[in-house]
């Protein structure tokens, strides 16, 4: 809708002041609810270009938007064939100083996007701005060396998240598992597997790998635990995280395949690899690091920076135009040297990095600190097995990713409106029970749109135009990466249907055409809710 009203000011402008004004920089915002629907400051841009007040350019655009109502209808109207053109998009338009123009739009055109979402069903909100773009997101990608940490966790459900958005506005996403297979750590793991001097690792789960194998060298050992690790305990706990990677990609295997040595030659080539003490480092204080990085020890050992290049590298190699790597904020540091090598490969702003912050999980007031199975941490599998996939996602994605939380456990198993996945899931529950009920008394809305239509209840309209939203809210997401506004936006829309399932009787029997125009609305929620929820990885249980 913010783009179908930007359209809207854009013929306005060229109307009012002859200006082929940039569609991109006239910004569309939901102002207080008292102050409009929808408002935007294009007047403010426009008074200097065009030498008068922004109140007197406010005003003369005013005048053309009023003039163009009927025919700038047909922008949202066009895909709803059996709808009437001859009404109002917007009941009234507004200045206010020091030259906003707020918009209030026509109850007509709120009717429609109820008739849109019913008829488009769960492909309302798809947008095609991402058409013929590949999208390569690579996320949790914790070490090998043991259960998934919620630290590591907290990226599942948000890298998940954003690739459904991504898909949802036309995007190619892929989801991928960076397996550090190589170095220190899987050389570690092995001697923790036999339990030697060297042990650096503990839990239920060394004791169980321990007893599948019979080895006395810590490498063959390390080698042997990770793959067990990987296919016995991360895979399956990414599995009931509703979680499925197209791909575990291999740090071991890309080393072998000679890409790495290639990459650092290229960049040594490019002058921006040299030698010092027997090891070869990278010039990543070009680039705003703190100090060069090694790229291949003096023993030849290639440390996880320069197989990190390559790893970059080989994504654009398979034909991604965007790469997003959601990491710890413990790794900060590496943003700016890994950026810096790509810009040197001539992939400058193609990588995004989102940090995730620390997270805590609190039970009976305290921090829950240790895991019998994983040893010495909280895992995702402790977490899931307690409170179940549903609250574990939403809560995760509850909190900006560059925010501290703290995981209330407690709150997360009540069965109660005071736990916000249980408040959404149950307004979708009470909507299907409200379904059930009017199945014999459907109707086609259709037939009462073409009538004289009755005023809106407050509670309707609230509520018609937080479905309105949705569409606006996929883009924003797609480019802002900001997926915790989804479970802000499900607990919106729950509470207004819950406030207007209170105020207004949906099913009565002696008025069905009241009865039909409220169950196109109810169904119409129903809808949107769930495909948020399917967004989010959450189920939209039928019955609670």
């Amino acid at each position: 809708m913010k783009s179908d009203i930007q359209k809207i000011v854009k013929n306005a402008i060229q109307s009012a002041f002859g200006i082929d004004f940039e569609v991109e920089k006239i910004k569309v915002y939901y102002p207080p609810e008292r102050m409009g629907d929808f408002s935007t400051n294009v007047a403010l841009l426009l008074a200097k270009e065009v030498g008068k007040s922004p109140m007197e350019v406010a005003e003369k655009l005013k005048e053309k938007l009023g003039s163009q109502d009927q025919s700038s209808a047909f922008l949202f109207r066009q895909q709803v064939a059996e709808i009437p053109q001859s009404q109002a998009f917007f009941e009234k338009i507004e200045i206010a100083k020091p030259g906003f123009i707020n918009f209030w739009l026509a109850e007509n055109t709120l009717q429609l996007v109820v008739v849109k979402i019913n008829e488009e069903k769960n492909k309302f909100g798809n947008s095609g701005i991402g058409k013929g773009k590949k999208i390569h997101l690579d996320f949790v990608s914790a070490n090998p060396t043991g259960p998934v940490h919620i630290g590591n966790a907290r990226g599942g459900p948000l890298g998940d998240t954003l690739a459904n958005v991504f898909e949802k506005a036309g995007y190619e996403a892929y989801r991928e598992y960076y397996v550090n297979d190589a170095g220190n750590q899987v050389e570690i793991l092995g001697h923790s597997i036999l339990g030697d001097s060297e042990t650096q690792y503990s839990g239920e789960y060394i004791e169980e790998i321990r007893n599948k194998m019979e080895e006395s060298d810590p490498e063959k050992a390390g080698e042997k635990g990770v793959k067990i690790i990987l296919e016995e305990i991360i895979k399956p706990s990414m599995e009931k995280f509703g979680i499925n990677f197209d791909s575990y990609f291999s740090e071991k295997k890309l080393q072998k395949s000679g890409k790495v040595d290639k990459i650092i030659s290229l960049l040594r080539g490019k002058g921006y690899i040299f030698e010092k003490d027997g090891a070869a480092w990278f010039k990543s204080t070009e680039f705003g690091d703190d100090k060069d990085r090694v790229v291949v020890k003096s023993n030849g050992e290639k440390t996880y920076f320069g197989s990190d290049i390559a790893y970059h590298k080989e994504k654009f190699d398979r034909g991604f135009d965007i790469l997003i790597d959601i990491w710890g904020a413990d790794h900060h540091g590496e943003v700016a040297r890994t950026k810096g090598a790509l810009k040197v490969l001539g992939y400058e702003n193609k990588l995004d990095v989102i940090l995730t912050q620390f997270v805590r999980v609190m039970k009976d007031g305290e921090e829950m600190k240790m895991s019998k199975r994983a040893g010495t941490y909280v895992s995702v599998d402790d977490l899931i097995g307690e409170v179940g996939k549903d609250a574990t996602r939403f809560f995760f994605l509850m909190h900006s990713a560059d925010t501290h939380m703290n995981f209330d456990m407690d709150l997360a198993k009540e069965q109660s409106e005071k736990n916000p996945v249980y408040y959404v899931q149950y307004a979708h529950a009470r909507i299907c029970s409200i379904l059930r009920k009017a199945a014999l008394l459907r109707s086609d809305l259709r037939s009462v749109l073409r009538s004289d239509l009755r005023k809106m209840h407050t509670k309707e309209r609230s509520l018609v135009f937080e479905l309105l939203k949705f569409p606006d809210l996929v883009e924003e997401i797609s480019q802002n990466y900001a997926v915790h506004y989804l479970p802000q936006y499900a607990m919106g829309l729950a509470d207004k249907f819950h406030s207007f399932y209170d105020e207004c009787r949906v099913i009565d029997e002696n008025n069905l055409e009241l009865t039909a125009q409220r169950l196109e609305i109810v169904k119409a929620v129903q809808i949107v809710l769930a495909e948020v929820l399917k967004i989010m990885g959450i189920s939209a249980p039928e019955r609670m």
